[in-house]
């Protein structure tokens, strides 16, 4: 029974199994890459003083530390992008539950559909990896991380890797989407299928405090450490304080979705109902916010820390670990940007009704567009509020004992860039789906919600 659940179920629901195939794809690339510049690396018949070279500039040791974290992150990305899935399909599993399915079968279930959405898109992500592979090694070449002579070569071992990563970890994600719901007692589960909606777990709150309060005291005590300790600890100050914003969801994204849309609500019209739309639902945007949080919390630390020290030293560093910083930090956001898009595209996905009764009810298209718009503006607003007060938090220890300055210096181009690039993600991920909802008639579209 698994097996054909998965099968139906990613037949019935191919837009929300969108993001895990995209998260798969790119995990897989960054997998591929940094398996074969670790066979580089490594490779048999590269001359001694080349292999000192590579060791000295620390190749190997990045390659490994991307596949780990691509490993790590592709866990979280993927049960993040499932648990959106797997939201879209509580009413089918509260039914199967009424009828006598087990917990283990709806757990299973949803580990099959990970897998299933996530292996064919490995597949073609390790060829990707290649690409980006041959890209990276040139990279070094030219800023002399590697030397010349060293030639590249693909390393087939990259396909089992891929394969063996994406089973594992879509697996994994798989599990951890379903475990709250495949739980739930039978009469439970079409309660809150029924609502749309469930509570938050007890334990969110005092978590969420407790990774916050400790991002603050972590980042107090950096603030005595050598500026080399400030700057290692740095990282893990920038992951207990986005765990926080995670934990928190609503509560805390909540009141600052309110502050914005208090701004944009002085538009009036379709701008007002936007922001009674956020402030309405704030647990739902928050559902939105929180990836994006993490895109502009982590590119706008690693950015802020690199142009304060080429504003205050008038040198960013080697230029070579200028550019690894820059691979690893493009990484990290470019998993964060999958989860946010992919939540704002099913979210936006999850309200066709209200959309289509929006139509039903006299609002023209272009209405309904620009209210979407707003509300896409909000959402990227807030996330911008709270990612660049998390790299504030983040950045104060280490700047204050670096430089002497607990605020960064930003260049007014790259702030603009970093507001414009979260905004057009945001109005991608939620205009797309907008767009393709009224194409449709409304009495459909209906029918079909």
């Amino acid at each position: 029974m698994p097996s054909g659940l998965a099968r139906a179920a990613l037949r019935g629901h191919r837009p929300a199994f969108a993001g895990t195939a995209v998260a798969a794809l790119f995990a897989a690339a960054v997998v591929g890459a940094s398996v074969t510049m670790l066979a580089v690396a490594g490779a048999d018949g590269v001359p001694v003083a080349a292999r000192r070279t590579m060791a000295a500039h620390g190749v190997g040791e990045m390659a490994l530390v991307l596949l780990l974290g691509s490993v790590y992150l592709s866990v979280f990305v993927i049960a993040s992008t499932m648990g959106t899935a797997v939201a879209q399909q509580h009413r089918e599993f509260a039914m199967l539950r009424a009828v006598g399915a087990r917990p283990w079968q709806i757990r299973r279930a949803v580990a099959v559909q990970a897998v299933l959405a996530a292996v064919p898109a490995a597949l073609a992500g390790c060829a990707l990896g290649a690409v980006l592979a041959r890209w990276w090694f040139g990279g070094m070449v030219a800023r002399g991380l590697i030397p010349g002579g060293v030639a590249f070569r693909f390393s087939w071992v990259a396909l089992p890797v891929c394969l063996a990563v994406a089973v594992l970890t879509s697996a994994v994600a798989g599990l951890l989407a379903a475990a709250r719901f495949a739980g739930l007692r039978p009469a439970r589960a079409l309660a809150e299928a029924a609502a749309g909606r469930r509570k938050l777990g007890p334990l969110r709150l005092p978590l969420g405090l407790l990774a916050t309060a400790g991002g603050v005291l972590l980042s107090r005590l950096l603030a005595d450490q050598p500026a080399e300790k400030a700057g290692q600890g740095a990282f893990l100050v920038l992951l207990l304080f986005c765990a926080g914003v995670a934990l928190l969801g609503p509560r805390l994204v909540g009141p600052a979705a309110w502050l914005v849309s208090r701004l944009v609500g002085r538009f009036g019209g379709v701008a007002g109902l936007a922001m009674r739309n956020v402030s309405a639902q704030s647990r739902r945007f928050s559902a939105a916010v929180v990836p994006l949080v993490l895109v502009v919390a982590f590119g706008t630390t690693k950015i802020a820390l690199h142009t304060t020290a080429q504003h205050l030293t008038g040198s960013a560093g080697p230029p070579d670990e200028v550019w690894l910083d820059q691979v690893g930090t493009g990484m990290y956001a470019g998993f964060a940007a999958i989860a946010a898009a992919n939540t704002l595209a099913v979210i936006t996905a999850e309200r066709r009704r209200e959309l289509a009764l929006l139509r039903l009810i006299g609002s023209y298209r272009r209405q309904v567009r620009a209210m979407a718009a707003w509300e896409a503006a909000v959402v990227a607003g807030t996330a911008l509020v709270l990612g660049t007060a998390i790299a504030l938090l983040t950045l104060a220890p280490v700047l204050r004992r670096m430089f002497g300055a607990a605020l960064p210096y930003v260049p007014w181009p790259t702030a603009a860039a970093i507001a414009g690039g979260t905004l057009l993600l945001a109005l991608l991920s939620t205009g797309l789906p907008v767009h393709l909802t009224l194409r449709r008639r409304a009495t459909e579209t209906l029918a079909a919600a």
